[in-house]
């Protein structure tokens, strides 16, 4: 078996990985990136990107529904093989394409393709072909979709959102595993070109929000559109001549079976690391069965071993896997120097419609009695009056003694843009009256972000 000697290996391609090999790559030729699977990371090709891409092709579909109210009535016809034909295209040419030239232009000295587990904690097996002994490891691996149980016997037919996008025409009906990001995105986007969706939780709640009356706004919402079952657990899929008949269990112990032509597991993202050999790495794992790490460094424990991206299960955005494959690389480089890398006040998005965004703490980290509430209903913006669209409201978490912005959620039209200017205002320690001394123009839908600020500034008065 050959064996090759580096100072770094990064097992991992995709936008983390390839963050920390352009660090490293700066201060030595002593690196090997190793890639299991496809190039082209999980954001390009089977993440934000292609899933925006079908969310633009289903809020045209639904404008042209809603258009009566302005007095626009339109007649149109989905063609579902062009849908995809579409996104397929501009995906590659202008997404993926664009990684991939890169990963081309990194000559072959410094890539592997293969499977990685550990031998040691300075070792690492590629297919049982290549061992590679390096003296600092960073983990960039991505995740894959997580399958339940009872999936399983047919997890090969089932749709992921790793193959999803595959498809060459919208299917008759859908039914969606999971209510968190991937699974309300693309369950709406079906729906609204078209495909009788269904969207099957597990626990009763809905997207991210922490706040009990936001995770309420958001079900009665969305279900006015959605046909939502909250709350139950699958207890048996089956393969029939039209599809797949499921059977599922609601939390009020109803028996509810239906047949779908496709069926797509939506329940969230597990990391690589899990079939890795994590054993052999020596190194302490949570409860999860992943690496402890320090989130200023990305290292774990005092092992020269990084992390960064998905593969944490903690953080699984395109911005916080770019941040942390510079401050995994940038550890790994000043070794064994401690260096704390900065982090940002966190931001996430859903764009759903409504759109939904968390900026900064949770509200359920929040010690209540220190904290007073903003809010606003969307209903109370003229810019959303315009359009319209009342649904959805924001609300504002402020520090009771210094009046500093801690955090929001924010659920309603413009929710995307109100986010980066909150999260701005955090990142800045700005107080609630600092911020409302910023112009916002007028009729804008930042409006009604201005109105929570001013309720929360009321009471610290």
């Amino acid at each position: 078996m050959e064996t090759r000697e580096v100072e770094y290996v990064i097992l991992g391609v995709g936008t983390a990985g390839l963050g920390a090999f352009s660090r490293i790559r700066k201060q030595t030729n002593s690196v090997l990136l190793i890639q299991h699977g496809p190039y082209g990371t999980t954001c390009a090709r089977v993440g934000c990107m292609p899933s925006k891409m079908l969310i633009a092709a289903g809020d045209l579909a639904h404008a042209i529904d809603e258009g009566a109210y302005f007095g626009i009535n339109g007649q149109y016809k989905v063609d579902g093989k062009r849908v995809f034909k579409r996104l397929k295209e501009d995906r590659a040419e202008k997404f993926v394409g664009g990684v991939l030239k890169y990963v081309d232009s990194i000559n072959s000295q410094y890539k592997v393709e293969g499977k990685a587990t550990f031998v040691d904690p300075h070792t690492i097996d590629v297919d049982g072909r290549l061992r590679i002994k390096a003296e600092k490891i960073i983990l960039a691996c991505g995740t894959t979709p997580y399958i339940s149980p009872v999936f399983e016997p047919l997890k090969e037919e089932l749709d992921t959102s790793d193959t999803i996008f595959e498809l060459d025409d919208l299917p008759k009906s859908l039914a969606v595993v999971g209510l968190g990001v991937i699974a309300l995105e693309l369950g709406q986007a079906f729906h609204r070109l078209g495909v009788k969706t269904t969207l099957y939780g597990r626990s009763g709640r809905i997207g991210s929000f922490t706040h009990p009356d936001m995770q309420s706004e958001v079900m009665r919402t969305l279900q006015q559109e959605l046909d939502i079952i909250p709350q139950g657990n699958f207890t048996q899929v089956t393969k029939v001549a039209d599809g797949y008949e499921l059977s599922y269990v609601t939390g009020e112990d109803e028996t509810i079976t239906r047949t779908y032509e496709r069926v797509l597991l939506a329940s969230g993202r597990t990391s690589n690391l899990h079939s890795m050999k994590l054993e052999n790495s020596n190194l302490v794992l949570d409860s999860r069965g992943l690496p402890q790490y320090d989130a200023l460094t990305m290292q774990c424990g005092d092992a020269p071993i990084f992390i960064a991206g998905d593969a944490t299960e903690d953080l699984p955005l395109w911005h916080e896997a770019y941040i942390e494959g510079r401050i995994s690389a940038d550890s790994a480089i000043d070794f064994p120097i401690r260096k704390e890398g900065k982090r940002t006040a966190g931001i996430g998005v859903y764009f759903t419609d409504p759109q939904m965004a968390t900026v900064g703490a949770d509200y359920s980290s929040l010690k209540q009695e220190q904290t007073i509430t903003g809010r606003a209903r969307m209903a109370q913006g003229p810019r959303h009056e315009i359009y319209n669209d009342h649904r959805g409201m924001i609300q504002v978490y402020v520090d009771k003694e210094s009046g500093l912005l801690l955090g929001a959620e924010i659920f309603g039209r413009g929710a995307e843009h109100m986010a980066h200017t909150l999260v701005l205002a955090i990142e800045h320690k700005m107080t609630v009256g600092e911020m409302l001394q910023m112009p916002v123009y007028h009729p804008s839908l930042e409006e009604v972000m201005k109105n929570a600020l001013s309720k929360a500034l009321f009471q610290l008065k």
